[in-house]
C-alpha cells in the first residue's frame, strides 16, 4: 500500500533551521506532485509549499517565501522542506501529500506528520 513517512521535525531555537523528508512508498513516484502542508493546535491545516513531478516547478504561501525551500529527490521517492529562519509561529505538525499528476488536483494520499517546534 501507499505509504508517505514524514522524518526531520524537532525542537529548535527561532532563527535556526529543520530539514524535513517525506520517504514514499507504495506508488510510482514520478506519476506525483507533491505537496507540505501544517497544522497548527487549534487551526485548519493549511499549505505550505508544492512541487512538480520533476522539481522544475514550485510554489509557496507567502509567509514561508525566502525561508523554506521544497526539493525532491526523484530517485530516492523522496521529498524534503528546508526550513530556515524559523519563527515561534511555524510550530506545527507538518504533513506530506502526494497529488496524482497535478497540484492542481486534490491530494490523493497523505502522511502521518512530523512535529516542529520553534521556541523563542
Amino acid at each position: 500500500q501507499v505509504q508517505l513517512v514524514e522524518s526531520g521535525g524537532g525542537l529548535v531555537q527561532a532563527g535556526g533551521s529543520l530539514r524535513l523528508s517525506c520517504a514514499a512508498s507504495g506508488l510510482t513516484f514520478i506519476n506525483y506532485a507533491m505537496g507540505w502542508f501544517r497544522q497548527a493546535p487549534g487551526k485548519e491545516r493549511e499549505f505550505v509549499a508544492g512541487i512538480n513531478w520533476s522539481g522544475s516547478s514550485t510554489n509557496y504561501v507567502d509567509f514561508v517565501k525566502g525561508r523554506f525551500t521544497i526539493s525532491r529527490d526523484n530517485a530516492k521517492n523522496t521529498v524534503y522542506l528546508q526550513m530556515n529562519s524559523l519563527k515561534p509561529e511555524d510550530t506545527a505538525v507538518y504533513c506530506c501529500a502526494a497529488y496524482y499528476l497535478s497540484l492542481t488536483r486534490a491530494p490523493s494520499y497523505w502522511g502521518q506528520g512530523t512535529q516542529v517546534t520553534v521556541s523563542s
